[in-house]
């Protein structure tokens, strides 16, 4: 099992995550961040670090978010191929539909 990046990262992308993974295993695209399954060791370092609580266990995902797990596993895949292997902290995308932009 990994650790999963679920809906409250979408249209936010806090970055502080990334900088506490030993593995570097975060991958983001447009919306959101991502963790590889195949890289994740489960430190559970990253899950005090978001800002919008997205992070979660797989066992522990919330119920609405279940697809989240399947999700994370298919759009780092594809980002691992494509560049989207994020390692350094950026600014917050804060976009339209981040539940917690800053005030």
């Amino acid at each position: 099992m990994a650790l999963v990046v679920c809906a409250p990262c979408h249209d936010c992308k806090y970055t502080d995550c990334v900088t506490v993974c030993p593995v570097d295993c975060f991958y983001e695209d447009e919306q959101q961040l991502y963790i590889d399954p195949e890289e994740c060791i489960d430190c559970m370092a990253c899950i005090p670090e978001c800002p919008v609580e997205a992070i979660f266990h797989a066992l522990e995902v919330p119920s609405r978010w279940t697809d989240f797990i399947q999700l994370n596993a298919e759009r780092a895949k594809a980002l691992k191929q494509a560049g989207g292997h994020i390692t350094q902290q950026r600014a917050p995308m804060l976009g339209p539909g981040c539940a917690a932009k800053e005030q």
